[in-house]
Protein backbone atom coordinates (compact mmCIF):
# COMPACT_ATOMS: atom_id res chain seq x y z
CA UNK A 1 0.00 0.00 0.00
CA UNK A 2 1.57 3.27 -1.12
CA UNK A 3 0.46 6.89 -0.98
CA UNK A 4 2.53 9.92 -1.97
CA UNK A 5 0.06 12.76 -2.45
CA UNK A 6 -3.44 13.97 -1.70
CA UNK A 7 -5.04 13.44 -5.12
CA UNK A 8 -4.12 10.27 -7.05
CA UNK A 9 -6.87 7.68 -7.50
CA UNK A 10 -7.85 6.40 -4.06
CA UNK A 11 -7.64 2.63 -3.48
CA UNK A 12 -7.69 2.08 0.30
CA UNK A 13 -8.79 4.43 3.09
CA UNK A 14 -9.55 4.44 6.80
CA UNK A 15 -12.87 6.09 7.72
CA UNK A 16 -13.29 7.06 11.36
CA UNK A 17 -15.93 6.14 13.92
CA UNK A 18 -17.61 8.41 16.46
CA UNK A 19 -18.16 5.79 19.17
CA UNK A 20 -16.64 6.74 22.51
CA UNK A 21 -15.93 10.36 21.50
CA UNK A 22 -15.38 12.53 24.54
CA UNK A 23 -13.72 15.69 25.81
CA UNK A 24 -11.16 14.60 28.40
CA UNK A 25 -10.53 16.20 31.78
CA UNK A 26 -8.88 19.59 31.33
CA UNK A 27 -5.09 19.31 31.35
CA UNK A 28 -2.33 21.73 30.44
CA UNK A 29 -2.02 20.16 27.00
CA UNK A 30 -5.77 20.36 26.32
CA UNK A 31 -5.97 23.92 27.70
CA UNK A 32 -3.14 25.28 25.59
CA UNK A 33 -3.57 23.26 22.39
CA UNK A 34 -7.35 23.13 21.92
CA UNK A 35 -8.57 26.16 23.85
CA UNK A 36 -5.83 28.78 23.49
CA UNK A 37 -8.39 31.12 21.94
CA UNK A 38 -10.61 31.00 25.05
CA UNK A 39 -9.81 33.05 28.15
CA UNK A 40 -12.36 31.08 30.17
CA UNK A 41 -12.82 27.32 29.81
CA UNK A 42 -15.17 26.83 32.76
CA UNK A 43 -18.09 26.26 30.39
CA UNK A 44 -16.34 23.52 28.36
CA UNK A 45 -18.39 20.35 28.71
CA UNK A 46 -16.10 17.55 29.86
CA UNK A 47 -17.05 13.95 29.18
CA UNK A 48 -18.89 12.01 26.48
CA UNK A 49 -20.51 13.79 23.56
CA UNK A 50 -24.30 13.63 23.49
CA UNK A 51 -25.78 10.41 22.09
CA UNK A 52 -27.46 12.34 19.28
CA UNK A 53 -24.09 13.64 18.09
CA UNK A 54 -22.54 10.16 18.14
CA UNK A 55 -25.47 8.56 16.36
CA UNK A 56 -25.76 11.17 13.62
CA UNK A 57 -21.99 11.35 13.10
CA UNK A 58 -21.86 7.58 12.68
CA UNK A 59 -24.74 7.71 10.20
CA UNK A 60 -22.82 10.24 8.09
CA UNK A 61 -19.60 8.22 8.33
CA UNK A 62 -21.51 5.15 7.14
CA UNK A 63 -22.88 7.12 4.17
CA UNK A 64 -19.31 8.11 3.29
CA UNK A 65 -18.09 4.52 3.65
CA UNK A 66 -20.86 3.20 1.42
CA UNK A 67 -20.14 5.85 -1.21
CA UNK A 68 -16.47 4.87 -1.29
CA UNK A 69 -17.21 1.14 -1.43
CA UNK A 70 -19.50 1.73 -4.39
CA UNK A 71 -16.46 3.18 -6.17
CA UNK A 72 -14.58 -0.09 -5.48
CA UNK A 73 -12.43 1.59 -2.83
CA UNK A 74 -11.42 -0.56 0.13
CA UNK A 75 -12.63 0.97 3.41
CA UNK A 76 -10.98 0.14 6.75
CA UNK A 77 -12.76 1.11 9.97
CA UNK A 78 -11.09 1.60 13.36
CA UNK A 79 -11.84 -0.74 16.21
CA UNK A 80 -15.05 0.39 17.91
CA UNK A 81 -14.22 0.92 21.57
CA UNK A 82 -15.23 3.09 24.48
CA UNK A 83 -11.66 3.03 25.78
CA UNK A 84 -10.40 5.94 23.71
CA UNK A 85 -9.50 8.97 25.80
CA UNK A 86 -10.51 11.42 23.05
CA UNK A 87 -11.90 9.72 19.91
CA UNK A 88 -11.30 7.78 16.70
CA UNK A 89 -13.44 10.12 14.63
CA UNK A 90 -10.40 11.72 12.90
CA UNK A 91 -7.87 9.07 11.84
CA UNK A 92 -6.10 11.77 9.80
CA UNK A 93 -4.79 13.27 13.02
CA UNK A 94 -2.93 10.36 14.51
CA UNK A 95 -1.16 8.41 11.74
CA UNK A 96 1.01 9.85 8.97
CA UNK A 97 1.21 7.76 5.79
CA UNK A 98 3.86 8.19 3.10
CA UNK A 99 4.93 5.62 0.55
CA UNK A 100 4.36 2.25 2.18
CA UNK A 101 5.34 3.51 5.64
CA UNK A 102 3.13 4.60 8.54
CA UNK A 103 4.14 6.76 11.49
CA UNK A 104 2.22 7.08 14.74
CA UNK A 105 2.42 10.84 15.17
CA UNK A 106 3.91 12.25 18.41
CA UNK A 107 0.59 13.84 19.24
CA UNK A 108 0.23 17.29 20.77
CA UNK A 109 -2.44 16.06 23.20
CA UNK A 110 -1.46 13.42 25.72
CA UNK A 111 -5.03 12.08 25.65
CA UNK A 112 -4.57 11.16 21.98
CA UNK A 113 -1.19 9.44 22.12
CA UNK A 114 -2.64 5.91 21.85
CA UNK A 115 -5.39 6.43 19.28
CA UNK A 116 -3.26 4.97 16.49
CA UNK A 117 -3.58 1.54 18.13
CA UNK A 118 -7.24 1.33 17.13
CA UNK A 119 -6.91 2.60 13.56
CA UNK A 120 -5.12 -0.04 11.51
CA UNK A 121 -5.21 -3.83 11.29
CA UNK A 122 -2.77 -5.46 13.68
CA UNK A 123 -0.63 -6.64 10.77
CA UNK A 124 -0.06 -3.17 9.38
CA UNK A 125 3.54 -2.01 9.97
CA UNK A 126 3.83 1.27 11.82
CA UNK A 127 6.67 3.30 13.28
CA UNK A 128 6.27 4.63 16.81
CA UNK A 129 8.12 7.68 18.07
CA UNK A 130 8.51 7.62 21.85
CA UNK A 131 9.92 10.34 24.06
CA UNK A 132 8.59 9.32 27.45
CA UNK A 133 6.06 11.19 29.53
CA UNK A 134 4.25 14.40 28.64
CA UNK A 135 5.86 17.11 30.76
CA UNK A 136 4.20 20.41 31.57
CA UNK A 137 7.14 22.36 30.16
CA UNK A 138 6.24 21.01 26.73
CA UNK A 139 3.44 23.61 26.68
CA UNK A 140 3.46 27.40 26.73
CA UNK A 141 0.59 29.05 28.61
CA UNK A 142 1.48 32.42 27.07
CA UNK A 143 -0.44 31.20 24.02
CA UNK A 144 -3.76 31.67 25.81
CA UNK A 145 -5.46 34.61 24.14
CA UNK A 146 -2.43 35.31 21.95
CA UNK A 147 -2.35 33.63 18.51
CA UNK A 148 1.22 34.88 17.99
CA UNK A 149 2.39 32.56 20.78
CA UNK A 150 2.23 28.85 20.04
CA UNK A 151 1.12 26.19 22.51
CA UNK A 152 4.10 23.86 22.02
CA UNK A 153 7.63 24.50 23.17
CA UNK A 154 10.54 22.90 21.33
CA UNK A 155 11.45 20.52 24.14
CA UNK A 156 10.34 17.43 22.20
CA UNK A 157 9.20 16.80 18.61
CA UNK A 158 5.42 17.01 18.55
CA UNK A 159 2.92 17.07 15.71
CA UNK A 160 -0.47 15.79 14.69
CA UNK A 161 -0.38 14.07 11.30
CA UNK A 162 -3.10 16.50 10.13
CA UNK A 163 -0.49 19.27 10.22
CA UNK A 164 0.92 17.82 6.98
CA UNK A 165 -0.27 17.54 3.38
CA UNK A 166 1.66 15.69 0.68
CA UNK A 167 2.62 16.58 -2.88
CA UNK A 168 4.90 13.71 -3.89
CA UNK A 169 8.46 14.76 -3.02
CA UNK A 170 7.32 17.96 -1.31
CA UNK A 171 5.39 18.04 1.95
CA UNK A 172 3.84 21.13 3.54
CA UNK A 173 3.98 21.20 7.36
CA UNK A 174 2.02 23.78 9.38
CA UNK A 175 3.84 25.05 12.47
CA UNK A 176 0.96 25.62 14.89
CA UNK A 177 -0.45 24.64 18.26
CA UNK A 178 -0.37 21.03 17.06
CA UNK A 179 3.05 20.95 15.41
CA UNK A 180 6.40 22.42 16.44
CA UNK A 181 9.58 22.94 14.44
CA UNK A 182 11.25 20.03 16.21
CA UNK A 183 8.44 17.86 14.88
CA UNK A 184 9.12 18.97 11.32
CA UNK A 185 12.79 18.08 11.74
CA UNK A 186 11.89 14.68 13.20
CA UNK A 187 9.55 14.01 10.29
CA UNK A 188 12.25 14.99 7.79
CA UNK A 189 14.68 12.56 9.40
CA UNK A 190 12.09 9.76 9.44
CA UNK A 191 11.32 10.27 5.77
CA UNK A 192 14.96 10.46 4.74
CA UNK A 193 15.66 6.97 6.06
CA UNK A 194 14.03 5.69 2.87
CA UNK A 195 13.32 8.80 0.79
CA UNK A 196 16.36 11.07 0.57
CA UNK A 197 14.71 13.27 -2.07
CA UNK A 198 11.64 14.18 0.00
CA UNK A 199 11.51 17.66 1.51
CA UNK A 200 9.41 18.94 4.42
CA UNK A 201 8.57 22.63 3.92
CA UNK A 202 7.37 24.50 7.02
CA UNK A 203 4.56 27.04 6.88
CA UNK A 204 4.84 29.53 9.74
CA UNK A 205 2.98 32.57 10.99
CA UNK A 206 -0.21 31.69 9.09
CA UNK A 207 -2.59 29.92 11.46
CA UNK A 208 -1.87 28.76 14.99
CA UNK A 209 -5.11 27.00 15.92
CA UNK A 210 -4.62 23.34 15.10
CA UNK A 211 -4.35 21.64 11.66
CA UNK A 212 -3.58 22.59 8.05
CA UNK A 213 -6.59 21.15 6.24
CA UNK A 214 -9.02 24.01 6.84
CA UNK A 215 -6.40 26.41 5.48
CA UNK A 216 -4.97 24.64 2.41
CA UNK A 217 -6.09 21.68 0.31
CA UNK A 218 -4.01 20.18 -2.50
CA UNK A 219 -6.37 19.29 -5.36
CA UNK A 220 -3.87 18.02 -7.92
CA UNK A 221 -0.30 18.71 -8.92
CA UNK A 222 0.00 22.49 -9.25
CA UNK A 223 -3.51 23.35 -8.05
CA UNK A 224 -4.58 24.15 -4.48
CA UNK A 225 -7.51 25.57 -2.52
CA UNK A 226 -6.63 28.41 -0.14
CA UNK A 227 -8.43 29.99 2.80
CA UNK A 228 -8.45 33.75 2.01
CA UNK A 229 -9.03 34.70 5.63
CA UNK A 230 -5.68 33.18 6.64
CA UNK A 231 -3.59 33.37 3.47
CA UNK A 232 -3.57 36.74 1.73
CA UNK A 233 -0.98 35.96 -0.94
CA UNK A 234 0.65 32.88 -2.43
CA UNK A 235 3.96 34.57 -1.58
CA UNK A 236 3.37 33.55 2.03
CA UNK A 237 3.85 29.92 1.01
CA UNK A 238 7.27 28.30 0.65
CA UNK A 239 8.54 27.17 -2.71
CA UNK A 240 7.44 25.24 -4.67
CA UNK A 241 3.87 25.91 -3.53
CA UNK A 242 3.97 29.67 -4.04
CA UNK A 243 4.14 28.92 -7.79
CA UNK A 244 1.01 26.76 -7.82
CA UNK A 245 -2.32 27.94 -9.19
CA UNK A 246 -4.75 28.84 -6.41
CA UNK A 247 -8.51 28.66 -6.01
CA UNK A 248 -9.51 31.10 -3.29
CA UNK A 249 -12.21 29.47 -1.21
CA UNK A 250 -15.48 31.44 -1.19
CA UNK A 251 -17.24 32.25 2.05
CA UNK A 252 -18.37 28.90 3.44
CA UNK A 253 -21.96 28.09 4.25
CA UNK A 254 -21.99 27.70 8.02
CA UNK A 255 -23.96 24.58 8.97
CA UNK A 256 -23.65 25.36 12.68
CA UNK A 257 -22.90 22.97 15.52
CA UNK A 258 -24.60 21.12 18.35
CA UNK A 259 -25.49 23.53 21.20
CA UNK A 260 -22.57 24.10 23.60
CA UNK A 261 -20.19 21.95 21.51
CA UNK A 262 -18.04 23.73 18.94
CA UNK A 263 -14.59 22.46 18.01
CA UNK A 264 -14.02 24.02 14.59
CA UNK A 265 -14.57 27.32 12.79
CA UNK A 266 -16.83 27.77 9.77
CA UNK A 267 -13.77 27.06 7.61
CA UNK A 268 -14.01 23.36 8.40
CA UNK A 269 -16.50 23.46 5.53
CA UNK A 270 -13.61 23.67 3.01
CA UNK A 271 -12.24 20.43 4.48
CA UNK A 272 -12.73 18.26 1.40
CA UNK A 273 -11.30 14.84 0.53
CA UNK A 274 -9.99 13.93 -2.92
CA UNK A 275 -10.95 10.63 -4.52
CA UNK A 276 -8.95 11.48 -7.64
CA UNK A 277 -7.88 14.68 -9.45
CA UNK A 278 -11.41 15.17 -10.79
CA UNK A 279 -13.58 14.08 -7.86
CA UNK A 280 -13.76 15.29 -4.25
CA UNK A 281 -16.14 14.70 -1.36
CA UNK A 282 -17.57 17.98 -0.07
CA UNK A 283 -20.07 18.87 2.68
CA UNK A 284 -23.50 18.86 1.09
CA UNK A 285 -24.33 22.54 1.72
CA UNK A 286 -21.16 24.03 0.20
CA UNK A 287 -22.60 24.83 -3.23
CA UNK A 288 -20.66 28.06 -3.73
CA UNK A 289 -17.40 26.16 -3.36
CA UNK A 290 -18.76 23.37 -5.54
CA UNK A 291 -19.35 25.83 -8.37
CA UNK A 292 -15.78 27.13 -8.08
CA UNK A 293 -14.32 23.64 -8.19
CA UNK A 294 -16.45 22.71 -11.18
CA UNK A 295 -14.75 25.49 -13.15
CA UNK A 296 -11.60 23.35 -12.87
CA UNK A 297 -13.42 20.17 -13.95
CA UNK A 298 -13.53 18.89 -10.38
CA UNK A 299 -16.76 17.07 -9.63
CA UNK A 300 -18.08 17.21 -6.06
CA UNK A 301 -19.86 14.39 -4.29
CA UNK A 302 -22.09 16.31 -1.89
CA UNK A 303 -22.46 14.24 1.27
CA UNK A 304 -23.67 15.00 4.82
CA UNK A 305 -21.24 15.64 7.68
CA UNK A 306 -23.59 17.23 10.18
CA UNK A 307 -21.23 17.41 13.13
CA UNK A 308 -17.98 18.50 11.53
CA UNK A 309 -17.96 21.70 13.58
CA UNK A 310 -19.22 19.91 16.68
CA UNK A 311 -16.55 17.18 16.64
CA UNK A 312 -13.86 19.14 14.82
CA UNK A 313 -13.45 17.20 11.60
CA UNK A 314 -14.62 17.32 7.98
CA UNK A 315 -14.08 14.78 5.21
CA UNK A 316 -10.29 15.13 5.06
CA UNK A 317 -10.10 14.76 8.84
CA UNK A 318 -12.29 11.67 9.13
CA UNK A 319 -10.28 9.77 6.50
CA UNK A 320 -6.75 8.42 6.27
CA UNK A 321 -5.73 7.43 2.76
CA UNK A 322 -3.45 4.38 2.82
CA UNK A 323 -3.23 3.55 -0.87
CA UNK A 324 -3.52 5.54 -4.07
CA UNK A 325 -2.63 4.60 -7.64
CA UNK A 326 0.82 5.91 -8.50
CA UNK A 327 1.08 7.91 -11.72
Amino acid sequence: MSVYNEWDQLKTVVVGVADGAKIPTMSKSLRTVNYADKKDVSNIKIGNYPNQVIQEANEDLEILSSFLKNLNIKVVRPTVTQEVEYYNYCPRDTVFAYGDRRLAAPMSLEARKNEWRYLLPAAAPISIHKYGTYDEDMYNELCIGNPDQLALTEKHPMFDAANIIRANNDLLYLVSNTGNKAGAQMLQEWLNREHSDVHVHTLEGIYSYIHIDSTIAFLRDGLMLLNPERIKSKDQLPLPFSKWEAIWCPEPTDIGHFPDYCNASKWINMNLFSINPNLVVLEENQHTLRKELEKYNIECAMLPMRHQRTLGGGFHCVTLDLERDIH
